[in-house]
């Protein structure tokens, strides 16, 4: 453990903010960076078969120690941090024995709140590292990066501890939908993997959203506004009606737990052109096509009262709920779940709303469940996580390797 917080204190100084824009793969070439330095260290750990591709992705083999068979596990963590903050120059805070109350971030004059964030009143005791709220933290995922590489190393300096081949891998742009893009499943060797990039301690995730994105285009008429009765039609105020069209009460801000939604993340427009950004979620796939199906019909319903001007909508399937690629697979989430309550960590089984690299990776043929680094309020500049946390992930996979070998006996 005495080189975690070193690690991921070294890895979030790294830029790897992607770029849905950029179509090249990484779409930042601050992951990159990241990676070529990811790849040194795990030469130094001496791994086999350690490799950086051309895309930016990592893998790398701890060999089995033992000789019967074991299945081969995988684990996996990104090394993108979200777009919707920057991750350029973090100042990570280090709280120690946090006693409860507010956490002034830096000069910033940004607060954590237990009011606002009641994970905190669970926190009391630990140490946590905070940003200094100018950016995001990059916990979300460069703590199960730490936590994936320390157990490696713990399991390679203890061989008393028997193990199977450990298969680990980080991808690039998984915050931008594209992780599991071009992961080499037959080159990575796992029989099953998991994605150690959950939050709270004890979380345990194999069901997820249903995802599609849809983008609205409004094409209007722009006449000069001194001339344009009856001529004029304002593609802003077309696409204002089409949001106020949604239901106000399917969004991410008044849904939780198997609640679907709504979410119109991004908007631009003049006059002549509109656009609205949605994103569609639903843990049903039939749900997802419910909903797909009422956007499609409010469009058609603006289209038959304009005699001019058009709304165009255009929706693409993102990724699907992997419960029913790992659901067949029981002793995949059994494996984990005794494996915390071996840590003296009680599981939280629960549905992730979002979306990870094992989402699409299970559907690849890699079931891949999801679970935690200890971290907090991710994607923003009150991201956190409990160094406590972190610690129970790297202990949480080192019995998930050792357990897996006692069971093969």
């Amino acid at each position: 453990m005495d080189n975690l917080v070193e690690r991921f204190l070294r890895y979030v100084s790294f830029d790897t903010q992607s770029n849905g824009a950029n179509k090249q793969c990484p779409s930042t070439e601050g992951q990159r960076v990241l990676a070529k330095q990811i790849k040194i260290e795990l030469l130094e750990l001496g791994l086999d078969d350690v490799i950086l591709d051309e895309n930016g992705y990592i893998s790398a083999l701890l060999p089995s120690n033992v000789d019967f068979d074991v299945p081969a596990i995988g684990f996996v963590a990104h090394m993108d941090t979200a777009p919707d903050a920057s991750g350029k120059e973090v100042k990570p805070q280090l709280i120690n024995n946090y006693q409860g109350g507010e956490i002034v971030l830096g000069d910033s004059g940004e607060v954590l709140i237990p009011a606002q964030y009641p994970d905190l009143d669970k926190l009391h005791g630990q140490s946590l590292i905070t940003t200094d709220g100018t950016t995001l933290l990059g916990a979300d995922n460069k703590a199960g990066i730490a936590e994936i590489i320390t157990a490696v190393a713990y399991l390679k300096a203890n061989p008393y501890i028997k193990h199977g081949d450990i298969c680990i891998g980080f991808t690039p742009d998984e915050e931008i939908g594209r992780g599991a893009n071009l992961f080499n499943i037959e080159r990575f060797g796992a029989d099953w993997a998991y994605t150690i990039d959950g939050g709270p301690v004890g979380e345990l995730e194999y069901e997820n959203f249903n995802a599609a994105s849809a983008k609205v285009t409004v094409h209007g008429v722009n006449v000069h506004p001194g001339t344009a009765k009856n001529k004029m039609v304002n593609a802003i105020n077309i696409a204002a009606q089409f949001q106020m069209m949604m239901p106000s009460e399917e969004t991410p801000e008044c849904t939780e737990g198997y609640e679907g939604f709504y979410h119109l993340n991004s908007m631009t427009g003049a006059v002549a052109k509109a656009e609205l950004s949605y994103i569609i979620r639903d843990f049903d796939r039939n749900g997802l096509q419910s909903r797909k199906a009422f956007m499609q019909a409010q469009a058609e319903a603006l289209n038959s009262q304009l005699s001019n001007g058009h709304v165009e909508l255009q929706i693409t399937d993102s990724y699907y709920n992997m419960r029913e690629m790992v659901e067949p697979h029981p002793h995949i989430i059994e494996l984990a779940k005794q494996a915390m309550i071996d840590c003296d960590v009680e599981p939280n089984i629960k549905p992730i709303r979002g979306g990870t690299d094992g989402a699409r990776l299970s559907f690849m043929g890699l079931p891949c469940p999801n679970i935690f680094t200890g971290g907090y309020n991710f994607h923003g500049i009150h991201e956190f996580v409990s160094i406590d946390g972190m610690k129970q992930a790297v202990n949480v996979i080192v019995k998930i390797a050792e357990n897996a070998a006692q069971n093969a006996k």
